[in-house]
């Protein structure tokens, strides 16, 4: 199994009455509200805890973009992944990842995954996004119904600009270049590809026919999110697509300390500070034509129960107490032994090769993110190993493998039948 340490880049000096009811954190946050120094200061921390997440034994680094957003400050995720891409060693760099429906054109990011890639000697991976409806339809005004021919128009250039061998011209709809040329190529041949998702059928179809890896960018935890990813792994059985563990990433918030006690004092405030600023207001999340008839149909069967709105209603309101938080998934807190034996839960449930910790939430202090990165990749990586041990990972860059002891055998196979989507 594989580990990729992660965090939304927060805003971490936001007053307690943010948002104001029915506004949320998305789009028109007041920009009064931000220091440009604090700003700095919170890059700077990432930064160092991306660093030591690679010395600390962590497979990947990953990066995102949003806009307009106190929430997630990262909007280029490529200038983030540069500042790691030349002072990293070993994890990859998971780009996860960039728009490719706002670029104009779309050959940017095949230029700047590639530089990464060659700056990195090898260690990227190109994540592809359709965007949230706050970051598309809003701050950068793509018309919802565009945004997947836009997308695919741009996949179609970036993986034709990393393959060919001479210069070509592109006449696609939204892009028309007399000469592409790509200056520099990855070093990798092709990158290896992951396309986040919610649920979006279309999305399911995708990676299921290209094979990419496909990441469930949930933070409402393991209850929340088994309908979802049951479903998947049903629409890859039932279409013949591989079944291979790797290809299936999960973010989930994680909090360990050396005591249970301990884990509460200490990340308590910073899980509410995440919950209260996470969600854009609803008039920005869910415009017309952002999301298929077909795709609505099945998010709406699958994750609005009663209990489930409330939990989630509760859990942005900090309504919840910390274990409660735990109990429902939103977090896995605790020791390293019990949070291991959480992650193993989650993974062999959910059949999750690839696990996006996030290990910095809210307005956590550095020192305890620091803490938190460390006894993960120290304490916890080391356990859970063994996990899917037996099947190939071609889903992350050869150069970013880690060397695992001889003595970690497998425990969890991934060809079971059983596994697949809960069946």
């Amino acid at each position: 199994m594989k580990f990729h340490w992660f965090a939304e880049v927060t805003y971490d000096d936001l007053p307690a009455d943010f948002p104001a009811a029915g506004q949320g954190a998305w789009v028109d946050s007041p920009i009064g509200l931000a220091d440009p120094r604090r700003v700095g200061e919170n890059y700077r921390m990432f930064l160092r805890l991306m660093q030591q997440a690679d010395r600390d034994g962590f497979d990947g680094l990953a990066v995102n973009e949003h806009h307009q957003t106190p929430f997630a400050m990262t909007p280029s995720p490529n200038l983030l992944a540069a500042g790691l891409a030349g002072t990293t060693e070993k994890a990859a760099i998971l780009v996860i990842g960039d728009s490719l429906a706002l670029y104009n054109p779309p050959t940017r990011v095949a230029e700047e995954l590639a530089y990464l890639d060659c700056l990195s000697d090898g260690r990227v991976i190109a994540g592809f996004v359709f965007g949230t409806p706050m970051d598309s339809a809003f701050a950068y005004a793509r018309p919802p119904s565009e945004l997947r021919e836009r997308f695919h128009e741009a996949r179609e250039l970036v993986l034709r600009a990393w393959r060919e061998p001479e210069p070509f011209a592109f006449n696609g709809r939204y892009t028309q270049l007399r000469y592409v040329n790509l200056w520099p190529r990855p070093v990798q041949a092709r990158p290896p590809i992951w396309v986040p998702g919610s649920g979006s059928v279309e999305t399911w179809e995708l990676v299921t026919r290209e094979n990419y890896c496909y990441g469930h960018l949930s933070f409402s935890g393991l209850r929340a999110a088994k309908p979802v990813v049951d479903n998947y792994w049903n629409y890859v059985a039932e279409n013949g697509g591989d079944l291979n563990p790797h290809r299936m990433a999960f973010t989930q918030l994680i909090c360990v300390a050396d005591s249970d006690a301990e884990a509460e004092r200490k990340y308590a405030d910073a899980v509410r500070y995440f919950q209260r600023v996470k969600d854009p207001a609803t008039r920005f999340a869910t415009p017309p034509g952002y999301t298929s008839p077909d795709s609505l149909r099945g998010m709406l069967a699958r994750t609005t129960t009663p209990q489930a709105a409330e939990d989630r209603r509760r859990a942005t309101a900090g309504e919840m107490s910390f274990w409660e938080y735990d109990e429902k998934g939103y977090i896995i807190a605790g020791t390293p032994d019990r949070v291991a034996q959480r992650v193993r839960e989650l993974a062999t449930e959910l059949r999750v090769g690839q696990l996006i910790a996030c290990l910095h939430m809210g307005d956590l202090a550095e020192e305890t993110a620091a803490e938190n990165t460390h006894l993960f990749g120290t304490r916890v990586i080391p356990q859970l190993r063994d996990l899917w041990a037996d099947q190939p990972d071609h889903w992350t860059p050869p150069a970013s493998h880690r060397d695992v002891p001889a003595s970690v055998q497998p425990t969890t196979r991934a060809g079971a039948a059983t596994l697949v989507g809960g069946d």
